[in-house]
């Protein structure tokens, strides 16, 4: 008898998580014989065989088919990909890179007040809510999002975040100025058409018993990730300022890729790793060590929005460059199953 593709997506799910969890089980039964009583904080390179449980752990968060030599090769590209975007936009405003640098410094590129920043997001939303249904389907079943200001400090080190369960997307302002080339990508990451949209149209669309046992946040993140890179197209960036704020977090995120393996894959040490990322992006030294930390405590999870919003992006460029399909129809086939590792989705699409 003939599957039907739910079905056979629950199939590959299941052998999916039985491959990983073998090599999981594996490995752990390695490290039990060791008898190791203590973990040591400086990275997998550093745990004895590390850089297998780092190859298991790009494969649990990234991809069952990715190796960290595939991996530190795509952050290069993609480093350059989005100097070169920078550039361009620089490029169009008829200043040199010193003079765009001190005029996208001024104050007039800043809210200083809650108010001001709370109202360009509600801004934002109103505005995206005119014609988003024409790119992306079931629109007008999504529940309305909340907007309000993060009050926890504990997550202050990210801009903003999507708390799920009360369908709110919160902006961090903690009495320092808040930049607004970040609201036009923020707002599109965390809460429409991006996070707040993607786990609704879960709690929407037939989900089955085996599919909601298991979360994939390759597929998440790089979902939040991809409708950054179509803001023209769905109306969020207005000009080169808002979509060059995309890119300068982008080129953090770009960052983080390499680094992530060759902190935990390649043995970097800490000054290694800051002398890489001060050899692309000047005076963010103290997000490179904030950054650096993390990748130590959770091996491969930055490397999900690059790698996932390359994967769609990809797709969506054949899709609509040998088909009359519309960016709408394209939404649905890659949305209509959920959230699966890529090399499933893959097979469906």
């Amino acid at each position: 008898t003939k599957l039907s593709v739910k079905d056979q997506i629950d199939v590959e799910i299941m052998h999916y998580e039985t491959v990983l969890n073998l090599e999981r089980l594996r490995l752990e039964k390695k490290w039990l014989n060791l008898d190791i009583d203590t973990i040591p904080k400086t990275g997998l390179s550093h745990v004895i065989d590390g850089k297998e449980w780092y190859s298991y752990f790009l494969r649990r968060w990234v991809d069952s088919d990715v190796t960290p030599d595939k991996m530190f090769d795509f952050g290069l590209m993609e480093i350059e990909r989005v100097k070169s975007r920078m550039k361009l936009l620089q490029e169009q405003t008829d200043m040199d890179s010193v003079s765009f640098q001190k005029f996208i410094a001024q104050e007039s590129f800043f809210y200083t007040n809650t108010e001001d920043i709370q109202q360009a997001f509600e801004m934002i939303k109103k505005h995206l809510a005119k014609d988003l249904d024409l790119s992306f389907p079931f629109v007008d079943r999504i529940p309305d999002v909340k907007i309000a200001r993060g009050t926890n400090k504990a997550l202050a080190k990210a801009p903003a975040y999507y708390i799920e369960r009360d369908s709110t997307f919160y902006y961090n302002y903690f009495e320092t100025p808040f930049n607004k080339r970040q609201v036009s990508w923020i707002y599109i990451h965390e809460a429409m058409p991006g996070h707040h949209y993607q786990t609704s149209l879960d709690k929407i669309l037939n989900r089955s018993t085996i599919q909601k046992l298991f979360e994939y946040n390759g597929f998440l993140e790089g979902y939040a990730a991809y409708v950054e890179e179509i803001g023209y197209e769905i109306g969020a960036y207005q000009n080169i300022y808002d979509e060059l704020g995309k890119w300068e977090w982008d080129i953090i995120r770009s960052l983080r890729v390499a680094m992530d393996v060759g902190i935990n894959y390649y043995d970097w040490g800490d000054d290694k790793a800051l002398e890489f990322w001060q050899s692309h992006l000047q005076n963010k030294d103290d997000i490179a060590l904030r950054e650096i930390a993390r990748m130590k405590r959770w091996p491969a999870q930055v490397i999900t929005y690059k790698y996932g919003a390359d994967k769609i992006l990809k797709w969506k460029e054949s899709y609509m460059k040998d088909s009359e399909m519309s960016l709408k129809e394209f939404h649905m086939i890659i949305l209509e199953h959920g959230s699966l590792p890529f090399s499933v989705l893959e097979n469906h699409i």
